[in-house]
């Protein structure tokens, strides 16, 4: 139900879009975000963005550089990742849940859907 597009190997310093292309439902009516995974490392949450477009949440290094946002019109997820760096790298996700509490958004265990994942390569 979820398709990640748009990852890349960029520069440290460019900027990247990522898409998620979701089922009419899910990119309706699910609470919608991004996680990522280094090599050797956990799975961190980036940024979430509530179903209704208004209100997100960020992990703390990447505020100011990352936004996310959503067209539910056509049911699709956007991560803009400018200033890239390349402690970034890692393998993004896109994850759906519905009616997460606020303590729940940055938990992976919480959401129900996850996409394969596309992969952000940071480098000179």
């Amino acid at each position: 139900q979820l398709v990640e597009s748009g990852g890349i190997m960029v520069q440290p310093g460019k900027s990247l879009r990522l898409s998620c292309a979701a089922s009419e439902r899910t990119g309706r009516y699910y609470d919608m975000a991004w996680f990522r995974q280094a090599p050797g490392k956990e799975r961190e949450f980036v940024a979430s963005i509530r179903r209704g477009g208004v209100s997100t949440h960020f992990l703390e290094s990447v505020k100011g550089r990352f936004t996310v946002s959503r067209d539910n019109a056509k049911n699709t997820v956007y991560l803009q990742m400018n200033s890239l760096k390349p402690e970034d790298t890692a393998l993004y996700y896109c994850a759906a849940g519905v009616n997460l509490i606020l303590s729940s958004i940055r938990n992976p265990q919480y959401y129900a859907y996850w996409g394969q994942g596309t992969r952000v390569t940071v480098s000179s």
